[in-house]
């Protein structure tokens, strides 16, 4: 072979190792879709650097795993692979790449940051992912991170609370909750509107109706 064709092959040899086959790209596109990133997330170093790029290492992890719970699925139920419902990235991530519950995201920020940046937080993601099922923005997600810290940390709760009725001004249990947490700031008097106006918007929730004859009685009493 003529020496001055080994400059060409020795290049072609080397696009060939950094251009993936054909039968990646789609999963690729579907890692890509699945987290909401870019190809630049698992691709960190420099072409042709050799720079670790852990991400892309989690990423083989991760495509092993999805491989093997797919084939236990099949063989599972005695299906073929086409009539079996296929985990995939998407599966777990819904858009976001690391997939954790909302209200894990919340309590830690509440621990490590307070409930200004809490409260920060969930409008932030809010504006950045509502309507795309990454995460649950429903009317009980912060409702479920408030009431634990109704006992302790009212003001926290109350603050939660009242960012939840901004999207849900028709939210019993978020004006019952708020109720609670009035009864935890000795503030019987706010407790008890806020408890009246959860039982107008839903009078047949016999635990905050009981709630606020229970603090009615309590105050008849005093």
């Amino acid at each position: 072979m003529p020496k001055r064709l080994f400059p060409f092959i020795a290049m072609a040899a080397y696009v060939a190792a950094q251009t993936p086959p054909a039968d990646i790209m789609p999963l690729m596109q579907e890692i890509v879709q699945g987290l909401g990133v870019q190809c630049e997330y698992c691709h960190s170093a420099p072409r042709g650097s050799g720079q670790p790029e852990p991400k892309k290492d989690i990423a083989r992890q991760m495509i092993a795993m999805t491989r093997d719970v797919n084939a236990r699925v099949q063989a599972s139920t005695g299906k073929p692979a086409a009539q079996t419902a296929q985990v995939k990235c998407v599966t777990c991530h819904h858009g976001v790449p690391i997939p954790r519950q909302l209200s894990e995201i919340l309590m830690q920020t509440l621990r490590e940051k307070g409930v200004a940046a809490a409260a920060a937080q969930y409008r932030d993601l809010r504006d950045h992912f509502y309507g795309r099922a990454a995460y649950d923005f429903g009317e009980d997600t912060l409702v479920g991170v408030a009431q634990p810290l109704a006992a302790g940390r009212p003001e926290d709760a109350i603050a939660l609370l009242k960012l939840n009725l901004e999207f849900y001004p028709q939210s019993a249990k978020t004006y019952g909750a708020i109720g609670f947490a009035y009864t935890r700031k000795l503030d019987d008097p706010t407790a008890i509107t806020y408890y009246e106006k959860a039982v107008e918007l839903d009078p047949s929730n016999g635990v905050i109706r009981g709630q606020l004859e229970q603090l009615k009685m309590y105050q008849r009493k005093r």
